[in-house]
This record gives C-alpha cells, sequence and structure tokens, in this order.
C-alpha cells in the first residue's frame, strides 16, 4: 500500500468511525474541497478544517454508532479511491425527523485528493436513497 493509501484508512478509521474531531487536523490540509458528492449539504464546497470538523460533528450526530468497513482501495498518483460499507443506527434528530431507533448498511465509493500528504477533496458517490429507505423515512 502507498502512504496515502495508509493516511486514508487511518483517516476513515480515526475520523469517521471513531469520531476523533481532533484527528482532522492530521490528516487534512488547511483546505478542503467537496467536488461533487450529490444530496451532501456540503457538496460543491470548500471546507477549512473548522468547517469540516462541524461537518463531520454534524453527519455523525444522528449516528452516534456510525462505522466504515474499507472494501478495495486503488491508488494513481495524488487519488485514492476506496470503496466502503457505512453503518449505523439512527438515535439522533435528522433534518427536523426525530431518532428511528433503526439501523441502515450503505455501499459507496469515494476519489480522496491529495496534496503534500494531506486529504483536500473528495468526489463521492453513495445511494442515499437507500439509507432514507432503510431508515423508513420515505412515505
Amino acid at each position: 500500500m502507498t502512504d496515502n493509501t495508509n493516511r486514508l484508512i487511518a483517516f476513515m478509521e480515526r475520523v469517521w468511525s471513531a469520531g476523533e474531531v481532533a484527528a482532522v487536523d492530521e490528516f487534512l490540509g488547511p483546505q478542503y474541497t467537496i467536488y461533487s458528492d450529490p444530496g451532501d449539504p456540503w457538496d460543491g464546497q470548500t471546507l477549512s478544517r473548522s468547517d469540516f470538523k462541524d461537518r463531520l460533528l454534524a453527519s455523525r450526530a444522528p449516528f452516534p454508532d456510525l462505522t466504515f468497513e474499507i472494501g478495495e482501495t486503488v491508488c494513481a498518483g495524488d487519488r485514492v479511491a476506496l470503496s466502503w460499507t457505512m453503518r449505523g443506527t439512527q438515535l439522533g434528530a435528522m433534518g427536523g425527523r426525530p431518532p428511528t431507533g433503526r439501523s441502515f448498511a450503505v455501499q459507496g465509493m469515494t476519489i480522496y485528493h491529495f496534496a503534500n500528504g494531506r486529504i483536500v477533496g473528495h468526489h463521492q458517490v453513495v445511494d442515499r436513497l437507500s439509507v432514507a429507505q432503510q431508515l423508513g423515512l420515505l412515505g
């Protein structure tokens, strides 16, 4: 595995799965661009590390047990692509709706961008409709 791949896996484990907000400073560059992530409220935005921490907290708040299981990784230059399975249980309010107590599992793929050994952005695809269906938020 490449240094960037190892760094990305550590980022996913510590920041997204464990919710270590302070670890964001270890992994991210000073600016982080969400190039494409349809359905993400931050889609198309460039965030500071502080903004990214706010995004992390807001994204994890409804799902305190959120985890990512890493599948395959592919590295090409300053990009690392990975497939993953995200799991969580909605124990907090989301989008003005009360907790459902229901769990979900969804697969996705993300291409992360690196500069000088730091993560500086991503392109992502995930079936957010499937998450809403599993949580019983539709209908």
